[in-house]
């Protein structure tokens, strides 16, 4: 009897040692963190916030004009599209830089900064007060006088409403975001929306105008909060 439980238990280690056994790896991590990474919703989601000033703006471009032609329906898009897409590309490749290097803590670096800038757009909707007189009409001379359409106003506008979209570039940079695949739906997104924006306040002037502020800047806050958690 014992001579078989022995017999058993040889062939028993022998399959065991064949098989091999699980080891711990020799250096495990520091610290243990989940890294995390954005859907194309909530890249869609981000950039339509950011396109909220742009969407501003462009209402009261569309205040500028009684009758709008195609040109100056497709001029806002087109300027303030590129520079959305432009400026998250080039803040991505600054974050990619650091990313590496404060991996641990750069979802909350994220949410700071999609944070800031929520902020900032809700303060300044809450803030904004109405011209006198005539509704936009002095927002629109404010904006571009005679011709708010022309190449270097249309240039200053784009760039000024695109400096947030350079930080949330880094904020990419930190999630390991596609880059192409997020300046494409940015693009895209706020070359809709500034078209919107001209034909809204073409037809109903600054009614939406400190509606969209607040709203983009509850959206950034939103997400930027969603990925504190969830990392």
């Amino acid at each position: 009897m014992n001579a078989g439980k022995r017999i058993l238990n040889r062939r028993f280690f022998i399959i065991k040692k064949a098989m091999g056994t699980p080891h711990k790896a020799e250096n495990p991590p520091l610290c243990n963190f989940k890294i995390y990474f954005m859907n194309t919703l909530e890249i869609f989601l981000t950039a339509v916030g950011l396109a909220m000033d742009a969407f501003a703006v462009s209402i009261v471009l569309g205040l500028s004009r009684e009758k709008l032609k195609l040109k100056e329906i497709m001029t806002p898009g087109l300027y303030f599209g590129f520079f959305q897409a432009f400026m998250p590309f080039t803040g991505y490749f600054a974050g990619t830089y650091f990313s590496n290097k404060i991996e641990s803590i750069d979802h909350w670096i994220a949410f700071g900064l999609l944070a800031f800038i929520g902020g900032k757009m809700m303060k300044d909707g809450l803030s904004r007060k109405k011209p006198s007189g005539a509704p936009g009409v002095e927002s629109a001379r404010g904006i571009g006088g005679k011709n708010p359409f022309a190449f270097t106003k249309m240039l200053v506008l784009a760039v000024a409403t695109s400096i947030d979209a350079l930080a949330v570039g880094v904020t990419f940079a930190f999630l390991k975001v596609n880059i192409y695949k997020a300046i494409l739906i940015t693009g895209v997104s706020t070359f809709v929306i500034a078209i919107c924006g001209v034909l809204t306040g073409n037809r109903f002037g600054l009614k939406f105008k400190q509606k969209s502020e607040i709203l983009g800047g509850a959206a950034l806050i939103a997400i930027g909060l969603k990925i504190a958690l969830s990392a």
